[in-house]
This record gives C-alpha cells, sequence and structure tokens, in this order.
C-alpha cells in the first residue's frame, strides 16, 4: 500500500532536489526547475511512473538556492578588456583627455567577463540520473507511510468486526424485547381497523424495521472485502473510500432498526469506527 503524502531530498554538487505530496483526487504534478532542453517531459515521466495519485511538487534549485548557475570571473576575458581600456586610456592621455578612474563595476557591466561555475552545470544525463535516485527515495518514503497506514486500517477493520459480532450476538438476547414491542404494534394496528390488504402491509414493514440480519451480513461483507483490497499492490484508495460508505450506509441504518438501547450504542460505536476509516482512507494512494 502507498501513502498519497510522501517526501524526498536530494543534494549533489551544487543541486538541491525535493519532491513532496499531499492529498489529491488525481495526479496532478507541479514543477519548479532551471531551463533545460527535455528536463520538464522527462520530470513528469518520472513522477508519473511511481505515483498515481496525489498533488505533487518537484523542484530543484542550483547552485546554493539560486535559480541559475553561480557565475565565476573569465580570466582570459578579463586581460583582454583591460588592455583595451590600457589602449583606450594612453590613446585619451596623448590626445590630453582626461578619463575617470575606471571602477571594477563599469568593468564588469562590460559583459563577457563571467562564466558558468562548471560545477554547477546540469546535462540531461545529471538530470536523469538525480531523479532516477529522487524518484526512489520519494517512493520509499511513501512505502513507508503506507505501512503504517495498512496497520492501521487493518486494526479499524477489526474493531468493525468486532462491534458487528457484537450486534449479531445482541440480536439474539433482543428477540424478546422486538417481539414485545411487535406484538404492541400489532395490537394498535388492530385497533385502527384497517382493512386486510393495509394491516398486511404494515405488518410486513414492522418486521423489515425489527430485523437487522441483512445490516449485519452486509458489515461482515464489507469487513472482507476491505480485507481483501488491503492484501493488493496495487491504488486501493478510491475503492476504500467507496467500501467506507458503504459501511457508513449499513451503520446507519443498523441505528435506525436499532430499537434497543444497547444496539443503538454499538451502532454509534460503528459510525465512530468508521468515520476514523474515512478519514484515514483519504491518504490511500
Amino acid at each position: 500500500m502507498m501513502s498519497m503524502t510522501g517526501y524526498a531530498a536530494l543534494d549533489r554538487d551544487g543541486r538541491r532536489w525535493e519532491m513532496r505530496s499531499v492529498n489529491a483526487r488525481c495526479l496532478d504534478i507541479r514543477l519548479r526547475l532551471p531551463e533545460l532542453p527535455g528536463l520538464e517531459p522527462a520530470a513528469r515521466a518520472a513522477v508519473a511512473a511511481v505515483v498515481a495519485r496525489g498533488n505533487v511538487t518537484l523542484s530543484l534549485r542550483l547552485g546554493g538556492g539560486g535559480t541559475a548557475s553561480r557565475p565565476r570571473l573569465d580570466p582570459a576575458a578579463l586581460e583582454a578588456v583591460l588592455a583595451t581600456l590600457a589602449q583606450i586610456r594612453a590613446a585619451s592621455e596623448a590626445r590630453d583627455y582626461t578619463l575617470a578612474p575606471d571602477r571594477p563595476s563599469d568593468i564588469l557591466a562590460l559583459g563577457g567577463l563571467t562564466e558558468r561555475d562548471p560545477d554547477h552545470d546540469l546535462t540531461p544525463e545529471m538530470a536523469m540520473a538525480d531523479l532516477a535516485d529522487l524518484t526512489a527515495a520519494f517512493a520509499a518514503d511513501r512505502a513507508r507511510e503506507g505501512a503504517g497506514l495498512l496497520e492501521l486500517l487493518t486494526g479499524l477493520l477489526d474493531e468493525i468486526e468486532a462491534l458487528t459480532t457484537r450486534a449479531a450476538d445482541l440480536a439474539e438476547a433482543r428477540r424478546d424485547h422486538i417481539e414485545a414491542g411487535f406484538h404492541a404494534a400489532l395490537a394498535r394496528l388492530r385497533d385502527a381497523d384497517l382493512d386486510g390488504a393495509r394491516f398486511a402491509h404494515e405488518v410486513a414493514a414492522l418486521a423489515v424495521k425489527a430485523d437487522v440480519t441483512e445490516e449485519l451480513d452486509r458489515l461482515r461483507l464489507h469487513v472482507a472485502a476491505g480485507r481483501d483490497l488491503l492484501a493488493v499492490e496495487a491504488p486501493i484508495g478510491r475503492r476504500l473510500d467507496f467500501l467506507a460508505q458503504e459501511f457508513n450506509r449499513e451503520a446507519n441504518t443498523l441505528c435506525a432498526k436499532a430499537n434497543m438501547p444497547g444496539m443503538t450504542s454499538i451502532g454509534l460505536a460503528l459510525k465512530t469506527i468508521i468515520d476514523r476509516l474515512r478519514e484515514q482512507v483519504q491518504n490511500v494512494e
């Protein structure tokens, strides 16, 4: 199982990569990368290879935090410029022209005197190697988070199963209570002097409202389905979310039919556990 949340960072030769993700309904990739031919599509493909769902941000900083390589002085270019400036100054003095002293910033403004530090150049080959290591670390982090989620969700399914078993046991003890209420309801129906068809319809409705066997059976089936899903090595978040909704539907019906404090208490406890299940399922890819 993979979590939709994850983080990984990679520091290598002046390059700082970061990759993080949070929950999202679909795959949303956001890139913050320097200009390099082919880097963006390669990065998107690398992310999509390890992530099926989530809001993923991938960033790269070069040269200790800037978005471009650090400049360094080109000695050969500087020597050429200084020689040219010396010729200009000599020619000016020969004509009795007075020139202001040259400032370093003025010389640098001429351009062509700096080049990128090769330690911070990024080639496509370097980028692909970095991305491979970064996405592997990112996938490992999400798998670690997923292992924790798997344990948590398994525990919640165990709690739902235990509460379902308690409800089934209580349903047996609930028979006398339900039977007494059923007979009282029948007496009220007879006193209402309903026609035969209407009377039969009302009796059938009372019987359906009293029986929780179907809800308990479906809860057991949902628990089994949940365990099967947790064993699948593939994105299961959406299916788990749908299953959590089905759990909630059965718990609501059980509460509506309870007609007994003990059964109502179990139904409410089920709803609490199911709410926790639904919350954690939102983190599953």
